[in-house]
C-alpha cells in the first residue's frame, strides 16, 4: 500500500530526502508521491510536521 500526500501539505521537503527510493519529488506547490515507486516504508510519514501524509 502506497502513501500519499493530502492538502495539508505545506511544501516544506522535509519529507523528499528520507524516501530511499526517491518516490517524492514537487509538483506545483505541493510534494506528490510516485505509488509505483513507493515501498511504504513510512519514513516520510514521521518527518511531516503536518502530518500530509496518509496510506492510500
Amino acid at each position: 500500500m502506497a502513501y500519499s500526500i493530502n492538502s495539508e501539505c505545506i511544501n516544506c521537503g522535509a519529507c523528499e530526502p528520507e524516501c530511499p527510493v526517491e518516490a517524492i519529488s514537487e509538483k506545483g506547490d505541493v510534494r506528490v508521491i510516485d505509488p509505483d515507486l513507493c515501498t511504504s516504508c513510512g519514513a516520510c510519514v514521521e518527518v511531516c510536521p503536518v502530518d500530509a501524509i496518509d496510506p492510500d
